[in-house]
């Protein structure tokens, strides 16, 4: 997406502090000031919201190719624009999954074509996610994708030799390796978190000791082999201390936490409600406040959506045949103000790490993720927090309907978003 007109953002507040305008001129920040006046530039009058660097998901379920009942690239992209994100990474589970350079490409292309945001492709870690030998990553490393994330989401590489193997092959162009920490035998016929809750509904468990013991064995193998390694979706209050304990060691461990696992709880699986169901599932009230604590102090690095939409006759129908996952994109900021800003534990500027500058230094997005300055890329998210809503799926840019919020009253609004200056998202509206 390309445009010659100048934008001149009046009076926002950048990173929740100072009051500022800024021209927005060849994709990239002219100037900031106050009282900025540009002749010919479109004016976007800001009235004091918030503006943060574009938001950066390091885990996105985009479904394109095989799967565009879900979603598509193009409408999934839509989606992260109306969240304020610039750029996301579509997981390699696509059909067929994206462990060759030619998918990846095929992907990176349509992002391009889309143009509502950077997409960057993550190729699998395995042929075909079945966990038996490693996929072509120099091939995808060396694509026009220019690939440096690796995961088979939604599996476990459970392999201890071939997680040692990957983790030494990422090595050699600067790639990482991004793990869904869940002991499969451990977590056969789970249905939902194992305690309380599993134990009264009569639903199989999936234990929290099937995620630690992955991501301490994970830790202690990048650790042995001197590579970068991603935990994807933190969920418990164990999985925390671990990786609090492999930073302390000099581990170059990076995690993530997504937004409902931030706010939800597994009593939800009480209503039978299949729209709460997802993986890893949703935790207890003491996990998700570990969870939080963890997010702040720096032990988990980022927000990541897990953006996962799933057609509707996957979700409506029984909680044990229903599809896992949830909707994110749109409603992320939303949830990370709820959960971390308006209870103290995060100021924007911290908002702004962990949505946007560090997803994007994790995932080597170099345009990606930076400071709000003269000369650098315009990529700018306007975010009214003092808005409310009540989270409607129907009126959603994502083509699935699956939002875990349905109903809720969520804070904030994002106003506008801008792609290397020009405008993806104005007034809350899809350009």
């Amino acid at each position: 997406m390309t445009d010659t007109v100048r934008y001149l953002i009046r009076d926002a507040r950048i990173l929740g502090g100072e009051r500022a305008d800024l021209l927005l001129a060849s994709g990239r920040i002219e100037a900031i000031g106050q009282g900025l006046s540009a002749d010919g530039a479109e004016v976007v009058e800001a009235a004091g919201a918030v503006a943060l660097p574009g938001l950066v998901d390091l885990h996105t379920h985009l479904r394109e190719p095989g799967r565009e009942d879900a979603e598509t690239v193009a409408t999934g992209s839509r989606a992260a624009a109306m969240g304020g994100y610039t750029a996301v990474f579509a997981m390699a589970n696509t059909d067929p999954v994206a462990d060759t350079a030619g998918v990846v490409e095929q992907v990176w292309r349509l992002g391009r074509e889309a143009g509502y945001c950077d997409v960057y492709p993550v190729g699998a870690v395995t042929v075909g996610l079945k966990g038996e030998q490693l996929a072509e990553l120099g091939a995808m490393a060396d694509s026009p994708a220019r690939v440096r994330v690796f995961s088979d989401d939604g599996m476990c590489v459970s392999d201890a030799l071939l997680m040692r193997r990957a983790l030494e092959y990422v090595k050699a162009f600067d790639g990482v390796i991004a793990q869904h920490a869940q002991e499969p035998r451990l977590t056969e016929g789970a249905q939902m978190n194992e305690g309380v809750v599993s134990d009264r509904l009569g639903l199989a468990g999936w234990p929290a000791v099937a995620e630690e013991a992955i991501i301490a064995r994970d830790c202690l193998l990048a650790e042995h082999v001197g590579s970068r390694l991603h935990v994807c979706h933190v969920s418990t209050k164990g999985s925390v201390q671990i990786i609090r304990w492999a930073k302390s060691r000099g581990c170059d461990v990076t995690a993530e936490v997504t937004p409902h696992h931030l706010l939800l709880t597994d009593d939800l699986a009480e209503s039978y409600d299949p729209v709460y169901k997802v993986n890893p599932p949703l935790r207890t009230a003491e996990d998700v406040q570990a969870l939080r604590e963890g997010l702040a102090d720096g032990t988990i690095d980022i927000v990541a959506t897990d953006h996962a939409p799933h057609p509707s006759e996957a979700k409506e129908t029984e909680w044990s045949q229903a599809a896992m996952g949830m909707l994110g994109l749109e409603t992320a900021l939303s949830v990370v103000q709820h959960t971390m800003v308006d209870t103290g534990l995060l100021d924007w500027a911290g908002v702004a790490q962990r949505m946007s500058a560090v997803p994007a230094r994790i995932g080597r997005a170099v345009d990606q993720g930076r400071p709000l300055a003269v000369g650098e890329p315009a990529n700018i998210t306007l975010y009214d927090p003092t808005a409310t809503r009540v989270v409607d799926p129907a009126a959603m840019a994502s083509k699935s309907r699956n939002s875990p919020y349905a109903g809720m009253t969520l804070p904030g609004r994002v106003l506008a978003t801008f792609l290397r200056g020009v405008p993806t998202v104005l007034d809350g509206k899809i350009q």
